[in-house]
C-alpha cells in the first residue's frame, strides 16, 4: 500500500512541477535574477518532498504554489509599476569604462576581479584592453562593449548590403524525410528523390541531416560513425 502512495506523491509531484514550471514561464531557465533562482530551487526541494509525503501530500503541494503565485506577483508588480523593477530585479552594474576598472562598483556588485576576467574570456575577450565598456547585469551575466577598433567589421562598414537572411528547414532527419516540412516548401518527394541521386545516395535512410535554404538548396549529411 505504502508503494502505491510513493508512486502517487511521486507523479503529482511531477504533474505539479510541470504545472508550475509552464505557468511561470521560460524565464526561469533564459533570464534567472536573484529571486527567480531562489524560487527554482525552493520549489525543486519542494516538490522532491512532495514526492515523497505520504500522508498530507497537499502541505507540500501548497507550498509550492504559493512560490510559485510570489514568483508571479512579483513579476506582474515589476511590469505594472516600472518604478518597482529596480527594487524587485535590481539594476545593471557598469564595472569597467573607457579602460578603467571600477573597484568600488565590482564590491557592490559582490563580483571578484578573477570572475570578471572569466567572464570576460567566455564573451570572447581575452584581453581587456579590447574593451570599451563592461556591464554587470541584474541576472548575473556580462554584457560587454568592445572598442571600435576591435569590434567585428559590419557589412555597412564596407557598403554592402547583403541578403535578407532566412531560416533553413529541416527536411531530413536521423534518415527519416520531414513530410510537413516539404510540403511548407512546395516541394515533394519526387524533387527530393532526384536531390539524393544527383548527390549519390540511394535513399533517405542513408542521410542524418537534410537541410533545405531559401534557394532550395539541400545540404546532406550522410550517417556514419
Amino acid at each position: 500500500m505504502d508503494f502505491v502512495k510513493v508512486i502517487m506523491s511521486s507523479l503529482l509531484s511531477v504533474a505539479a512541477l510541470f504545472a508550475i514550471a509552464k505557468v511561470m514561464g521560460h524565464k526561469q531557465m533564459a533570464q534567472l535574477d536573484f529571486f527567480d533562482y531562489i524560487t527554482g530551487i525552493t520549489i525543486g526541494s519542494v516538490a522532491a518532498e512532495l514526492a515523497t509525503e505520504l500522508e498530507e501530500p497537499w502541505k507540500p503541494l501548497v507550498a509550492m504554489v504559493i512560490y510559485g503565485g510570489a514568483s508571479l506577483g512579483l513579476t506582474f508588480l515589476a511590469h505594472r509599476f516600472p518604478k518597482t523593477r529596480k527594487f524587485v530585479n535590481g539594476t545593471p552594474t557598469i564595472v569597467m569604462d573607457n579602460g578603467k576598472l571600477f573597484r568600488k562598483n565590482m564590491k557592490k556588485a559582490k563580483l571578484e576581479l578573477s570572475e570578471f576576467m572569466v567572464m570576460c574570456r567566455q564573451e570572447g575577450y581575452f584581453n581587456i584592453n579590447d574593451i570599451q565598456t563592461a556591464i554587470f547585469e541584474y541576472n548575473g551575466r556580462l554584457t560587454v562593449l568592445p572598442k571600435s577598433a576591435k569590434r567585428p567589421i559590419q557589412p555597412e562598414d564596407m557598403n554592402i548590403t547583403p541578403q535578407k537572411e532566412k531560416i533553413n528547414t529541416e527536411v531530413i532527419m536521423d534518415g527519416r524525410i520531414l513530410h510537413d516540412n516539404l510540403k511548407r516548401l512546395g516541394l515533394d518527394l519526387t524533387w527530393l528523390e532526384k536531390q539524393l541521386k544527383q548527390q549519390k545516395y540511394s535513399s533517405a535512410k542513408e542521410v542524418y541531416l537534410g537541410i533545405c535554404d531559401s534557394d532550395n538548396v539541400l545540404y546532406l549529411f550522410p550517417m556514419g560513425d
